[in-house]
């Protein structure tokens, strides 16, 4: 049966025969990505005929509005539901999410639940395996993300110049997004000038940006919980000699990986195109993160190219590429656009120009 024309949902309920008779579901993203509503609680029960979604009051209107794939029951005594519509399923065994449910929250279940709980990563691995590849809704979704930051960062062009603090750039990109249709934003925007630009993952400062650094921006928005991430280096004022030549290996180093990314390569094979080029340059212990990672519901998630990761890419699937060499105490470069995989190589998600640019 092909996948496509079933529900995610419906997908899931096909997979749960091979390793338990029901699903709990509580975690807010996956319980979102199922049901398609946002909340901060509620219990998602599924069964390979039916699902439930089991709510306190807070969300009960909404959930009776907005969900169509399960039935929606008002929580009342949870335990007591679960254990009910599990007798009325038969159900005898009961599978959580291993990569989101606390020791103790399972020590609750045990005690709570007269069954079988099964903590082990099956249903999580299950769940993965039903998000891992995007639906041509999905990658609208993120596409709409995207072109807000992209927009965001085509007004930062504009705004970034000599004087400007990290934290009144970081705002002012946070502010853009959210007034311009983002619900929320990817992460915490990253806003860094020189020499803080070699920390891969800094966080903004009072610094005020200088006439001849480099500034770099990692950031993105939110449209209907799909995120989108990119990052763009540029320079106030202009860059001298070694800032053109390490922002040119970046670059190299991702086009060569971008013209790559396509069904069939694993994540290791493409970790090492970019970073063979950026060996190769001399610039290889400057370069100490992962390629590239998913993008989706979450901001990283499966799969990944890094240099120990065996996943194969797949059609349908996201991945990031991001390259990046950041020198202590001088400055850092790093490019990063988001692709979806194809049979035959890949679509980029990302539109905004990455020539060296000069404000």
């Amino acid at each position: 049966m092909d996948n496509m024309k079933l529900s995610q949902l419906e997908i899931l309920q096909c997979s749960l025969s091979s390793f338990t008779d029901c699903a709990l579901i509580s975690s807010d993203i996956n319980r979102r990505y199922f049901t398609g509503m946002k909340s901060s609680a509620g219990s998602l029960l599924v069964f390979e005929d039916k699902s439930y979604l089991i709510i306190d009051f807070r969300y009960i209107e909404k959930a009776r509005k907005t969900v169509k794939n399960c039935e929606v029951v008002l929580q009342d005594k949870l335990y007591d539901q679960i254990l009910e519509l599990m007798k009325k399923h038969n159900a005898k065994k009961l599978s959580v999410e291993a990569e989101n449910v606390t020791i103790s929250q399972l020590e609750t279940l045990k005690k709570r639940l007269d069954c079988e709980i099964d903590s082990s990563c099956e249903l999580s691995e299950a769940i993965k395996s039903v998000r891992v590849c995007k639906r041509d809704d999905e990658i609208e979704n993120i596409i709409k993300a995207q072109r807000i930051a992209e927009k965001g960062y085509e007004y930062m062009l504009d705004f970034v110049r000599e004087g400007k603090t990290e934290r009144e750039i970081q705002l002012e990109l946070d502010f853009f997004m959210l007034k311009n249709g983002a619900e929320a934003l990817s992460f915490d925007t990253i806003a860094l000038s020189g020499k803080n630009t070699s920390l891969p993952h800094g966080v903004p400062t009072d610094k005020k940006v200088e006439k001849g650094e480099v500034v770099l921006l990692d950031f993105g928005a939110v449209v209907n919980g799909w995120h989108s991430d990119m990052t763009r280096t540029f320079c106030v004022g202009e860059p001298d000699d070694k800032m053109v030549k390490i922002y040119n290996i970046v670059l190299d180093a991702q086009m060569k990986a971008l013209s790559a990314v396509k069904s069939g390569i694993s994540g290791d094979e493409l970790d090492k195109i970019a970073r063979d080029v950026i060996n190769d340059a001399g610039y290889g212990e400057f370069f100490g993160h992962s390629l590239g990672h998913g993008v989706g519901m979450e901001i990283h998630e499966a799969p990944t190219a890094s240099p120990s990761c065996k996943n194969i890419l797949e059609n349908g699937m996201i991945v990031t590429v991001e390259p990046g060499i950041y020198l202590p105490d001088e400055f850092g470069v790093r490019i990063e656009d988001f692709v979806v995989v194809t049979d035959d190589g890949c679509k980029n998600l990302t539109l905004s120009p990455k020539k060296l640019l000069c404000v």
